[in-house]
């Protein structure tokens, strides 16, 4: 009898050691899922129709700068070349996904020329529908503008300080979020 109880009581100990690791690895495997929206795409740098080159940018197209702003992981720090520079209305916006339904909370940035109007196009708590490819997921989503600034935004390549990945034609950081290169 005693054997028995020995026996079903490591099996007990051995099975919640399993079910552990599995709750464990459906976490990273979230975890993963909920970062999978914020994979860049590159969408060759195309410009949306309308946008105005910057008169003065703070950071000429060709230059480099050092990038102060954490929109995806290994972005801040990294140095950025500068490929574009344009003067338009930058957007924090929260959207659900259009590939895996996911919320996206807060997203910096979408600019003016990526907004198509449903009630009120660049109002702060209004709802527009994104026409923008930069992340996965974005293009054709409903979204609420959640805040709103003109500035001066910049398109720009950089590599990852994480991963080492290259990302190219990245769309948009603002002036404030780029210092001088070191």
């Amino acid at each position: 009898m005693k054997k028995i109880a020995v026996t079903g009581l490591c099996s007990l100990f051995l099975l919640a050691g399993c079910g552990d690791d599995s709750k464990e690895a459906a976490k990273d495997t979230n975890t993963e899922q909920e970062h999978a929206h914020m994979d860049h795409m590159d969408d060759g740098g195309v410009i949306p129709e309308g946008l105005a080159e910057a008169g003065s940018p703070k950071f000429e197209v060709g230059s480099k700068a050092r990038i102060e702003a954490d929109h995806m992981e290994g972005m801040n720090g990294a140095e950025a070349t500068i490929v574009g520079a344009f003067d338009t209305t930058v957007y924090a916006v929260t959207y659900e996904s259009t590939t895996d339904g996911k919320k996206v909370e807060n997203h910096k940035w979408v600019i003016h020329e990526e907004l198509e109007a449903t009630d009120g196009k660049g109002i702060v708590g209004s709802n527009v529908i994104l026409n923008a490819k930069h992340m996965e997921g974005m293009d054709g989503a409903e979204a609420i503008i959640e805040s709103s600034e003109d500035t001066t935004v910049y398109m720009i390549d950089y590599v990852s300080t994480t991963d080492g990945t290259e990302v190219k034609n990245h769309k948009w950081v603002t002036e404030d979020e780029l210092s001088e290169a070191k």
